[in-house]
């Protein structure tokens, strides 16, 4: 069996019964709010939410009333609808959650390739000549 013919899509509702939750997924028209207070209720109680991609893909307040009510185990986010998070945001008090200051995307091979990616684009727009990586689209914000 050819590997094209063991992927289906099985779509967002039946993956949110069955497995945790990780979003890594650029914000768009289509993906802002994609995660409110039925798909977490469509979570199992012992299931996870982590979102590495962006604060908006996620409603905040029906997060926070799905873990503190307990239906479900927890979430790890690294993305806020605001940045840095308020100090005084309930996130802060939210049982079950665990809050990173949106560096998901930190390690030394990516600063090297940063830094990397920059000089060339300095020589080039130097040199008046197109940058590269670029984003592709950004009308969808990637």
């Amino acid at each position: 069996m050819a590997a094209q013919d063991q992927v289906r899509d099985v779509g967002l509702d039946l993956l949110l019964v069955e497995l945790d939750l990780v979003l890594a997924t650029p914000l768009t028209v289509e993906t802002r709010g994609m995660i409110g207070a039925r798909e977490l209720g469509r979570m199992r109680p012992s299931a996870y939410l982590v979102n590495l991609a962006r604060g908006a893909l996620v409603d905040q307040h029906a997060l926070i009333d799905a873990l503190t009510s307990g239906r479900i185990a927890g979430a790890w986010l690294d993305a806020f609808e605001t940045e840095p998070l308020p100090e005084d945001d309930p996130l802060w008090r939210t049982p079950n959650l665990f809050v990173t200051p949106h560096c998901s995307y930190r390690s030394e091979r990516v600063r090297d390739r940063v830094i990397e990616e920059f000089a060339t684009n300095l020589a080039l727009r130097l040199d008046d000549q197109p940058l590269v990586n670029t984003m592709r689209e950004p009308a969808l914000g990637y």
